[in-house]
């Protein structure tokens, strides 16, 4: 059932149209991450970020399947725009935020967030990018703290380091890396490859 090819936007936008369990289970997976991230990074928590995964995702099965509807930007852009809107209105209910979201935004009207979403599009492709050209174990340690949660202890036991405070300073190295690889890349200067 898995072995069919989805490789383009239009076959996972054409999944989601035919509510397609395959796709559907996919595309909710694949753009979990992106969101804990934003969440994460902004003032909330792993049940937060599910909370509002589910009802980010279900905004944007429902836009998608709404006739006449065309998407202009990528899928992970959309769903990133609906779950950022989301937050911030949270946010400024729960007075943890300074800007106050007004009620009759409409999160489907991405015409004056393009830029900010094309820019945002940008840096999560070359993030991808300079995560994937990390290599390891500087990959998996910054996922295991990042996205995973593990704490210092758990990631020294893991990886064999001697203690915590050897790992938090693999980590920190790690991420020098990271941020090396990646302002290159972002730059534009693709011959980088020191690391």
């Amino acid at each position: 059932m898995e072995s069919r090819i989805i490789s383009t936007e239009e076959d996972f936008l054409r999944g989601v149209r035919q509510d397609d369990a395959v796709v559907l289970k996919r595309l909710y997976k694949m753009h979990y991450p992106m969101i804990l991230n934003l969440v994460l990074n902004n003032s909330g928590d792993e049940d937060e970020a599910k909370d509002l995964y589910q009802e980010g995702f279900m905004a944007f099965y429902e836009q998608v399947r709404r006739e006449g509807f065309q998407l202009n930007c990528k899928i992970k852009t959309y769903i990133y725009s609906i779950c950022r809107r989301l937050w911030l209105k949270r946010l400024g209910e729960k007075s943890k935020f300074s800007k106050k979201i007004k009620d009759d935004d409409d999160f489907h009207d991405l015409l004056e967030d393009e830029p900010f979403l094309a820019e945002n599009e940008i840096k999560i492709e070359v993030m991808n990018m300079s995560m994937a050209k990390l290599g390891e174990p500087c990959k998996s340690l910054i996922e295991d703290f990042y996205v995973h949660h593990m704490s210092m202890g758990e990631i020294s036991d893991k990886f064999g380091y001697t203690n915590a405070e050897n790992a938090k300073n693999q980590k920190y190295k790690c991420l020098q890396r990271l941020k090396k690889i990646f302002f290159v890349n972002y730059n534009g200067n693709e011959g980088y490859d020191e690391y």
